[in-house]
C-alpha cells in the first residue's frame, strides 16, 4: 500500500515538473490592451546631425551649385529620405563640435562667413555654409523640430543669449534686425535648447557642481518670447556616471531645467579597439547585443535618482546621443566616424527603441547618432549615390508606435546562450494609436532558431492583423552600394489569429511589427 501510494505520487512529481518545465519554456506574451500607460513620444525617434565627416557637407548640404540633384543646396535623395521617415526632430550643431561653435560665424553672406577649423573631427576646414538659416530651413522641410546645443565650453552667456533672441525674439531688437536683414522676417520659434554638451568631457571637463553653476546661469538668460516656452535640455551624466545625475537634480531647480541628457554608445571591444561594423562572429555579436540592453539599466538607475526629487517626473530623460561605435571602415578618415550598418545595428535600434517606449513616462527624447555617413547612420552617401541602412528600416517599421498610448505587457522568453553570453531571445514594446491599432514590435535576437510566439490580447477582439518584417541571410549582412537591398522590409504573413490570441512564427535574426484591429 504505503510502496503503491509512494510510486504514484513520484509520478505525480515527475510529471508535474516536466508540465512546468514545458510551460515555463514557452514564450507568451500577454499584452494588456485595455491598460494603457503614458504616450509615448514621437520625440524618443529623434536624429542628431553634428558637424563632422561627411554628416552636413556632402550628406545633407552639397549647395546650391554642386551638380548632386538638390532644392536650394539641400541633397534632394537624401532630404526625400529623411523626410519620408517623418523624423520628429534634429539636433545640431553638435555634439564637441558645438561648444567650439559660435554661431555668428554662420550667418549673412556664404561668401563672406569667416572659415575655421574642425578641432573635434579630423582637423577639416569648415566654411560656415552651412548655418542657422541653412539647419532651421531644413528642419522645415522635413518637417521636424529643431534642436539646437548651444555653446557653454568656449562660449559666454552673452553669446547664447543673443542666438536665441536672434532665432525666436518676434519684436524689434538688435538681433531680430539682424535675422531680418538676413531674410528670415519672422522668428523660428524653436522650442527645444541644450545647455551645453558633454560638459563632463569635451564640453569642458567640468565637475558636476561646476557644470550645475554654469547652467543655471546659461539657463537664466535663455529667454522666453512671447508665448514660445524654450525647452531647456542641461548636459547630463556620461553613461553611469550616476553621481552626476545626482548633483544636477540636487542643485538645478526644476522649473529651470525640462530636460536631462544622456549618452550611451554601444561599444563592443573597448574605446581604443571597438572591433569591426561587419567582420564579426555570434559570441561578438551577442556581446554587442547585451551591451546595448543596458540602456535599461540606465534609465532605471537614473530615473531612481530623478525620482527622489522629481516624483512627478516632469523633468525628461534625453538620450540625445546613442548608437553603435565600431571602427572606421578601412581607408577612411578616422575622425569622420565612418561604419558600415549591418544587421546586427538593426538589432540594437530596435531593441532600444523597445526600451525607450517601455520608459516612456521618463524618456522624453532621443536621438540616433547620427544622420549621414556617421556612426549608426540611417543613411550613407557616395558621391552622388545613397543608401538605406538596416537601421533605417527600423526607424521606418516602428513608426506606429509614435504618440501612441504604451501598453502594458508581460512576456516570458527563451534564453539564447552563445559562448559566455546569455540573453532572452525576445524584445517587445507594444502601444495603441489613436484609432485604436494594437501595434506589436518584436524582436528576435537568436541567429539560428524560429520561435514560436504566442500572443494573448487581453480586452480585444481582434478582426484582422498585417505585418512586416526586418531580417536577412546573415547577422552581418549590410546594404551596399552594389547591392542596395540585402537588408530590407517586407510583408509578414506567418501568424495565426483567433479570439483574443494570436500565433506567431517569428524567425531566426528578424525584427517584426505586427498590427491588430
Amino acid at each position: 500500500m504505503n510502496k503503491t501510494y509512494y510510486f504514484n505520487w513520484t509520478s505525480f512529481l515527475i510529471g508535474f515538473l516536466v508540465i512546468f518545465s514545458a510551460n515555463a519554456q514557452t514564450n507568451q506574451l500577454i499584452v494588456n490592451t485595455d491598460q494603457s500607460g503614458p504616450v509615448i513620444s514621437r520625440h524618443i525617434y529623434g536624429h542628431f546631425a553634428e558637424h563632422l565627416g561627411r554628416n552636413i557637407y556632402g550628406g545633407i548640404w552639397v549647395g546650391p551649385d554642386s551638380d548632386i540633384p538638390n532644392e536650394d543646396g539641400y541633397r534632394l535623395d537624401v532630404m526625400n529620405a529623411i523626410k519620408a521617415l517623418e523624423i520628429p526632430n534634429l539636433r545640431w550643431p553638435g555634439g564637441c563640435f558645438a561648444d567650439e561653435y559660435h554661431w555668428t560665424d554662420g550667418i549673412g553672406d556664404p561668401k563672406e562667413r569667416p572659415m575655421m577649423i574642425n578641432t573635434h573631427w579630423g582637423g577639416v576646414v569648415e566654411d560656415n555654409s552651412f548655418g542657422t538659416h541653412e539647419f532651421l530651413n531644413f528642419t522645415k522641410k522635413i518637417g521636424a523640430e529643431p534642436y539646437i546645443t548651444g555653446n557653454v565650453g568656449s562660449g559666454s552667456v552673452e553669446e547664447m543669449s543673443k542666438w536665441i533672441e536672434y532665432i525666436n525674439f518676434d519684436g524689434v531688437s538688435p538681433m531680430a534686425n539682424l535675422r531680418k536683414k538676413n531674410g528670415q522676417e519672422e522668428p523660428w520659434n524653436i522650442k527645444y535648447w541644450g545647455v551645453g554638451n558633454e560638459n563632463w568631457g569635451c564640453g569642458g571637463n567640468m565637475t558636476a557642481e561646476y557644470y550645475a553653476n554654469e547652467y543655471k546661469r546659461y539657463a537664466t538668460y535663455a529667454r522666453d518670447y512671447g508665448a514660445n516656452k524654450l525647452y531647456k535640455i542641461a548636459g547630463g551624466a556620461n553613461s553611469f556616471d550616476y553621481n552626476w545625475t545626482e548633483v544636477l537634480m540636487k542643485n538645478i531647480p526644476l522649473d529651470m531645467m525640462d530636460g536631462l541628457s544622456i549618452h550611451y554608445y554601444t561599444v563592443t571591444g573597448t574605446w581604443q579597439n571597438k572591433t569591426s561594423a561587419t567582420d564579426f562572429d555570434k559570441a561578438t555579436y551577442l556581446v554587442t547585443l547585451k551591451k546595448a540592453a543596458r540602456l535599461e539599466e540606465l534609465i532605471v538607475r537614473h530615473g531612481a535618482i530623478m525620482d527622489q526629487y522629481d516624483p512627478e517626473k516632469k523633468v525628461g530623460i534625453i538620450f540625445d546621443e546613442w548608437g553603435t561605435w565600431f571602427d572606421v571602415e578601412p581607408g577612411t578618415n578616422p575622425g569622420f566616424l565612418y561604419q558600415q550598418n549591418t544587421l546586427r545595428d538593426a538589432f540594437v535600434a530596435a531593441m532600444s527603441l523597445n526600451i525607450f517606449n517601455n520608459h516612456a513616462d521618463r524618456v522624453h527624447m532621443a536621438n540616433l547618432a547620427q544622420t549621414v555617413n556617421v556612426l549608426q547612420a540611417i543613411i550613407l552617401t557616395d558621391d552622388k549615390d545613397m543608401i538605406l541602412t538596416p537601421t533605417y528600416h527600423v526607424f521606418d517599421l516602428y513608426k506606429p508606435h509614435k504618440d501612441a498610448l504604451l501598453l502594458s505587457h508581460h512576456l516570458t522568453s527563451e534564453d539564447v546562450s552563445i559562448g559566455n553570453e546569455t540573453m532572452k531571445a525576445l524584445n517587445v514594446s507594444s502601444s495603441k494609436s489613436a484609432d485604436g491599432t494594437v501595434n506589436i514590435s518584436i524582436a528576435n535576437i537568436n541567429p539560428d532558431k524560429k520561435i514560436d510566439l504566442d500572443v494573448l490580447l487581453r480586452g480585444m477582439d481582434p478582426k484582422s492583423v498585417t505585418a512586416k518584417i526586418i531580417t536577412a541571410p546573415e547577422i552581418n549582412s549590410y546594404n551596399s552600394f552594389e547591392k542596395k537591398e540585402v537588408v530590407k522590409t517586407a510583408e509578414f504573413k506567418d501568424f495565426k489569429l483567433s479570439k483574443e490570441s494570436l500565433n506567431i512564427s517569428v524567425p531566426a535574426k528578424s525584427i517584426i511589427m505586427v498590427r491588430v484591429k
